[in-house]
């Protein structure tokens, strides 16, 4: 469940469905994240396809999925950057820099070409934040 502070922050700015889109539903399970995690509350509940923060923009997943090539991106970015099949992208990865979610734990990667994207191959590097709502948090500067 999205927290409080992020609820009325998307209400504010006109951003919050009350009701969920269903076509959304599917394609989160497509995915395999789970429909009672922070993300598909996420996407389900909001009507951008995508969201400006403190750094770049972030995208409603399930939007790309449903009417873009998502799913290549997830592979292409999968096999470029050498990432575990659980991280999937959270942005278009266009500045040499992304986000990433991983699907089984809820944690947000943030990863940029160079030596973050090196030390996370070697197990250097973690995910930054333990949860997709404190990512938000800090993302939408709330």
């Amino acid at each position: 469940m999205l927290s409080k502070i992020i609820i009325s922050y998307l209400k504010e700015n006109n951003f919050y469905l009350e009701k969920e889109e269903e076509d959304y539903t599917k394609a989160l399970l497509d995915l395999g994240i789970p429909l009672n995690s922070d993300l598909a509350d996420f996407c389900l509940h909001t009507t951008e396809m995508s969201f400006k923060g403190r750094v770049g923009s972030i995208d409603n997943i399930c939007w790309f999925l449903i009417y873009s090539t998502y799913t290549r991106r997830i592979e292409s970015l999968q096999s470029l950057l050498d990432l575990p099949k659980e991280y999937i992208p959270l942005d278009s990865f266009e500045t040499e820099g992304g986000f990433f979610y991983n699907r089984k734990t809820g944690e947000v990667l943030e990863l940029e070409l160079g030596q973050s994207l090196i030390d996370f191959q070697n197990g250097k590097l973690q995910p930054q934040w333990k949860s997709f709502n404190s990512f938000l948090e800090w993302f939408f500067k709330l």
